[in-house]
């Protein structure tokens, strides 16, 4: 039986996650897309094929799956690296509304990477910058140059130089908690394990990881820093303890405890500390999520009959209910800017992402899959990844948030399940 239609408190604490062999890259592919795209053309950077790493392939495929962007073929070299090579009119009649270029030199065990971004039709310079990286941050840099175009284009920050974790399993026993790039390359394996790992969640400033283990034969919630590779119990209560939250401050987690037999929502300081109460129902209360202000906590709640989207004051307190469309609607999580919530409805037989609107209650289905879990929004609000299966295996996805823009994304050995998108970090 597919575990998003056990029952809820199967789902919510026993929920197998899958992994996957370390470094194990993930392909992606845009499946489908009505979006408007910006006509943009990204000269090859000067001086790149000294480098271990290529910029230039890899900004045009952020560009390109971003879903927003048409590509606009440069032809052979040579291309323009400085602004006095630019010919606005030849660009414009490719097609090109925008233009791309850039150059890349040594200095003394660095690169330096410089990049201009022009409005063809207007003959001007949207935006000039420079940055120094060492060697083994070039594919991060390119990343970042996407950012700055994707920011300069649309308004909206970009993600590209931000990461994902998520866990996959291989064969029966091999479960690997990992992460990798907004793009799925360069996956690095942070915990390996023989028992089931779940839930893992991002700190607010992307430096740890919450996440549950079961290698002490019981869940038990762990907060791992991501730079030291250090990491330490954060929930071992009585009982289980599961599906951690972070308070937008980085001092506290939501987390699910059966101290009293049933599962209900506490609060606990990242550095220790008897935990404190804040749901009180005599059903199923798990899954929270705090809302981007830190006044609030949404999460799913049986206690009406079926599974619901529930919001409380992050103290504890009344909660009110948001979903009444649908008898099962599970796994809600918070858009960055505070204006939504994206979760999972079960209608129709099959279980898809949905996004409701806060300020109109509004409720949109963003996929057509059949058995999608685990939604977790960009940093930037836009794009919402979430699990789903192909061909019997675990693969990863996203969704715009309007539900235009749609990928895929697989791991090439193994099944992929519980992704979260890290936030945005200091560069």
């Amino acid at each position: 039986m597919n575990r998003l239609i056990r029952p809820l408190f199967v789902m919510a604490l026993v929920l197998c996650n899958l992994a996957n062999p370390a470094h194990a890259d993930i392909n992606i592919e845009i499946v489908g897309t009505n979006a408007q795209r910006f006509p943009i053309a990204v000269s090859g950077f000067e001086g790149e094929a000294s480098l271990t790493q290529a910029l230039t392939p890899i900004i045009r495929s952020d560009l390109d799956r971003s879903g927003l962007f048409k590509l606009i073929e440069t032809g052979p070299a040579p291309l323009p690296s400085d602004p006095a090579q630019v010919n606005f009119p030849d660009w414009g009649k490719r097609g090109a509304d925008s233009l791309l270029i850039g150059s890349v030199t040594d200095q003394g065990g660095q690169t330096a990477i410089r990049f201009r971004l022009f409005d063809v039709a207007q003959k001007r310079q949207l935006v000039g910058l420079e940055m120094r990286v060492k060697p083994g941050e070039l594919r991060r840099a390119a990343h970042r140059v996407a950012d700055v175009v994707y920011e300069a284009l649309t308004g909206d920050k970009g993600v590209f130089s931000t990461r994902i974790a998520y866990v996959v399993k291989k064969g029966k026993t091999a479960h690997e908690l990992q992460i990798a790039d907004a793009d799925g390359a360069g996956g690095q394996t942070i915990l390996a394990s023989r028992e089931s790992i779940m839930s893992p969640a991002w700190s607010p400033d992307g430096s740890k990881l919450a996440y549950v283990s079961f290698e002490e034969r019981k869940p038990i919630v762990y907060v791992q820093d991501l730079v030291t590779g250090s990491r330490r119990r954060a929930a071992a209560f009585k009982g289980s303890n599961s599906a951690p939250a972070w308070s937008p401050d980085g001092s506290k987690l939501a987390v699910v405890l059966t101290l009293n037999g049933l599962s209900q929502i506490y609060s606990v300081n990242v550095d220790g500390g008897s935990p404190v109460r804040l749901s009180k129902s005599h059903g199923i209360d798990t899954e929270p999520n705090y809302s981007p202000d830190g006044q609030s906590i949404v999460f799913t709640s049986d206690r009406g009959g079926s599974p619901q989207v529930y919001l409380m004051p992050a103290s504890g307190g009344d909660a009110q209910r948001l979903t009444f469309e649908g008898s099962y609607n599970v796994s809600p999580r918070f858009s960055p800017d505070g204006k939504s919530i994206t979760f999972i409805r079960r209608e129709g037989g099959r279980f898809n992402v949905a996004s409701l609107d806060l300020a109109t209650r509004q409720t949109m289905i963003l996929t057509t899959t059949e058995l999608d879990e685990s939604p977790s929004f960009a940093p930037n609000s836009r794009m919402i990844l979430y699990a789903t299966e192909q061909g019997g295996r675990g693969v990863l996805a996203a969704v715009s948030s309007d539900g235009r823009i749609k990928q895929r994304l697989s791991v090439q050995a193994g099944d992929a399940r519980e992704p979260a998108w890290g936030p945005f970090t200091k560069q």
